[in-house]
């Protein structure tokens, strides 16, 4: 096991990057890096949430795992279909931030319905530790690392610096997801793309621009886009059955920098326990873009308000008016909300919050904002 000086370093190490502004697949790619040489794993799924619903949003594999993508479906059914104790849901649930699955399970991991019918008979891998990066705003991460089956069982020790090392990464995949600027080119038009899944979690219908999203959502090292279509059909089940107070909904960025929203819902009259469900992919409203980027920032639910008005053009006097605040808590707001988003006018915060994110998809020429290397 390592040193409480590796730990340390490490720790260290893993918060530097957070704040230092990376693109989300090297941060990950390096923090990950960085926690095998102090927990040691033979193979390690990173996945993204939307951190309204929990729902992954993209993964991206290390070690074994890399481009083993032939039973990521199976895994996105286990995950929101299955009541696991272990499953990102029930952590949350739960208040957990990290955990040993040996451990959790008093030795019998098989109690992990992920481990008994899917980790142990297709990978070998025999324990697993699993870290959820959460804040205030929801989950933003997790991590899943396994070891094989002569290898030690994940420690107390390394369960408690994964818990220490969280909220680093929480910030890290925050800032790491609004890094880059979208691409004018990115995704043709045509209005929302729908996919049918039948009652035996075949894809039956899909419209002819269900393919080029999914496209979209293909990179290397990220896994099957597939992943996140029946990660929303087994949710959408839960929901009809009344065991989810939410439709289903996923905002997910390409790697283009394009932001998709993808939201599934039982089709009438198919409320039994595997019924149809559709599946709709669309390009996300600003609006839906806007309330994700405030959660990054860290702002509270009375700064989000005001950051809204100020992106409808109000100034001081309109806003404490309407939300009958006096001038004075405004600015007070408004100070805040500049030290957190790293920007010095409304000016700049609306070009931060909107235009980084749609500026090159209206044909402007916006520079990418520098608030991420601040770690805000």
């Amino acid at each position: 096991m390592a040193s409480e000086l590796a730990f340390g370093r490490a720790r260290s190490d893993i918060d530097v990057m957070s704040r230092a502004g990376l693109p989300l697949d090297r941060f990950m790619d390096e923090a990950a890096a960085a926690l095998q040489h102090v927990v040691p794993y033979v193979a390690a799924c990173l996945a993204t949430l939307d951190p309204a619903t929990a729902m992954v949003s993209g993964v991206r594999k290390i070690g074994e795992l890399k481009d083993a993508n032939d039973s990521d479906i199976t895994w996105a059914q286990i995950e929101y279909g299955a009541d696991d104790i272990t499953a990102t849901t029930a952590l949350l649930s739960a208040g957990r931030v990290s955990v040993g699955v040996h451990d959790l399970t008093g030795g019998d991991v098989t109690r992990s319905v992920r481990m008994a019918d899917l980790v142990i008979p297709r990978f070998g891998f025999r324990d697993e530790a699993r870290v959820v990066f959460a804040d205030r705003s929801g989950a933003w991460g997790s991590v899943s690392m396994f070891r094989g089956k002569d290898d030690p069982v994940f420690t107390a020790d390394e369960v408690s610096f994964l818990a220490a090392v969280a909220p680093s990464f929480t910030r890290g995949v925050r800032t790491g997801l609004l890094a880059q600027s979208g691409r004018q080119d990115a995704v043709a038009g045509g209005g929302p793309a729908v996919i049918i899944v039948d009652h035996e979690d075949r894809i039956v219908q899909f419209t002819p621009g269900a393919r080029d999203h999914l496209d979209y959502l293909s990179s290397p090292g990220r896994g099957d886009p597939l992943t996140m279509v029946h990660a929303l059909v087994s949710a959408a089940r839960r929901f009809a059955r009344g065991e989810m107070d939410r439709m289903p909904r996923i905002r997910v960025r390409t790697s283009d920098g394009v932001w998709l929203v993808l939201h599934a819902a039982p089709l009438s009259g198919e409320c039994g326990p595997a019924g149809n469900v559709v599946v709709t992919i669309e390009e996300a409203r600003p609006q839906e873009v806007i309330d994700l980027v405030a959660a990054a920032f860290g702002l509270t639910a009375r700064e989000r308000d005001v950051t809204a008005m100020v992106l409808r053009g109000a100034d001081t006097k309109a806003i404490a008016q309407a939300m009958h605040l006096s001038p004075y808590t405004v600015q007070d707001h408004l100070k805040s909300i500049f030290d957190k988003a790293g920007v010095t006018s409304r000016r700049e915060l609306v070009a931060r919050v909107y235009f980084d994110q749609y500026a090159s998809r209206l044909g402007g020429e916006i520079a990418p904002s520098g608030w991420f290397a601040g770690g805000r």
